[in-house]
């Protein structure tokens, strides 16, 4: 009980930190100093995550990556759509 709570934080806080970066992305539509290929290789990165966590059952895993490929995604789609 005590392991998994300590993910669940840890997912929710990592999670959050990335909540700033999407909404500025998503006000501004400046996606200028954002990287394609890095945005790429995590979001397919956050996805295999997500897999993994759906393969072990694994609720920190799995909430931390569906919410954060979300996220990721829609930087990726803001990037490639306004270069």
């Amino acid at each position: 009980m005590q392991t998994e709570l300590v993910g669940l934080a840890a997912a929710f806080l990592t999670t959050l930190a990335f909540l700033p970066q999407v909404l500025h992305t998503i006000r501004t539509r400046s996606t200028h100093d954002i990287s394609l290929r890095m945005y790429s290789l995590f979001t397919l990165g956050v996805f295999l995550w997500l897999i993994y966590g759906l393969i072990l059952r694994d609720v920190p895993i799995i909430g931390a990556n569906a919410v954060t490929l979300l996220l990721s995604g829609t930087v990726l789609v803001l990037k490639l759509r306004h270069g």
